[in-house]
């Protein structure tokens, strides 16, 4: 909206010519969205005791892992819904409504938001919230219609690119909807799953989103992009902004989620921030970099994946506790540790993924 209001005043009064620029208007987006959360959090953890969303703790029977988290019941949760309302309003200022790919993260987020809301909901009415299958059923349901909706349009090619090889892309043609769906789904829920100790997520997100927020703006540059050897996305610049939006809310969310937690992000921020960084990554044509950056939620996934296929499988369980934070919980780690750890290990691995671009 800045940019749309401010930016034809240039003719007449230069200063305005600086809200054509991107790195302005992201940096404007991160400041903006640290302080809404950061001001709104009072207001925000008020009205969260006030109507009882309080985290319901269930570690399904494991009575270890029941009385590491004893010390966490009454906390609220759904935090997630002060990030998402900080990341819409922030985006909605500072980026140009002339580009599709605002419009298509802030549908992911909202719509993975949606549905992590009513799972939230479920979980303190109930005391369960929806099904595994069920929640994935949704995910997909979405995934599949947003992408239907990117091809059909053609807002974005339906290519794939590799990373370490730059001339080997494999156009996917109308299948490219299922590989959206599947990003989408796998990212949210690896966001999902890494949610389990105070500020674990959260961290992993922020520094992803740094990390996509640089990614953005060189493939929408066209001499960056041809110069890292990367693809070029034109208007995909614009991306940076929604990436410092999220950074910004994450570390203000983050002040208050640190351990030990004055609140919880619940499902409605996992699911939906988790989206949104596999949207993006898409969109700029970085998918297979994701899998490097994101390590943490990566290992945090699989460790689930191959819990349940060990337990199907041999009938006995590969970690002592899954996600992978459980297992080392179990191995005796306190939980500062372990989070300073993961954070650490995913540090690495996002500067890795930086590492790789010019290895082509």
């Amino acid at each position: 909206m800045i940019y749309h209001l401010f930016y034809p005043l240039a003719e007449k009064y230069f200063i305005f010519n600086v809200t054509k620029y991107i790195t302005f208007r992201a940096g404007c987006a991160f400041l903006t969205s640290f302080l809404i959360v950061f001001l709104l959090w009072k207001f925000t953890l008020k009205h969260l005791k006030k109507l009882k969303m309080i985290e319901r703790i269930d570690m399904y029977g494991h009575i270890h892992l029941e009385s590491l988290y004893g010390g966490k019941k009454g906390t609220p949760t759904m935090g997630g819904v002060l990030i998402l309302c900080s990341i819409l309003i922030t985006t909605l200022l500072w980026a140009r409504w002339d580009n599709p790919f605002i419009w298509i993260n802030l549908l992911v987020m909202i719509s993975l938001g949606i549905l992590g809301f009513n799972d939230d909901l479920l979980k303190i009415k109930k005391g369960k919230g929806l099904s595994r299958y069920k929640k994935l059923f949704w995910q997909c349901i979405i995934g599949l219609i947003l992408g239907f909706l990117l091809v059909t349009t053609k807002v974005i090619n339906t290519t794939w690119s590799f990373p370490f090889f730059k001339n080997i892309i494999i156009n996917l043609g109308i299948f490219y909807i299922f590989w959206f769906t599947l990003i989408i789904v796998a990212t949210s829920n690896a966001v999902n799953f890494t949610d389990g100790l105070d500020g674990l997520a959260i961290g992993g997100l922020i520094i992803n989103s740094l990390i996509f927020g640089f990614l953005s703006y060189m493939a929408g540059h066209i001499n960056l992009a041809n110069y890292l050897f990367i693809p070029y996305v034109k208007e995909a610049g614009e991306l940076t902004i929604f990436c410092l939006a999220l950074m910004g809310a994450g570390l203000a969310f983050l002040w208050f989620n640190c351990y030990p937690a004055e609140v919880f992000m619940g499902d409605v921020g996992a699911l939906a921030l988790g989206g949104v960084i596999g949207t993006i990554a898409l969109l700029i044509k970085q998918e297979f970099l994701l899998f490097i950056s994101g390590g943490m939620f990566v290992a945090e996934a699989l460790s689930v994946i191959l819990q349940i296929f060990f337990v199907k499988l041999k009938g006995k369980r590969l970690f002592k506790a899954a996600p992978l934070h459980h297992h080392f919980q179990l191995l005796g780690w306190k939980e500062p540790k372990i989070i300073i750890r993961f954070w650490i290990f995913s540090i690495m691995f996002a500067v890795l993924a930086l590492l790789t671009i010019k290895l082509r």
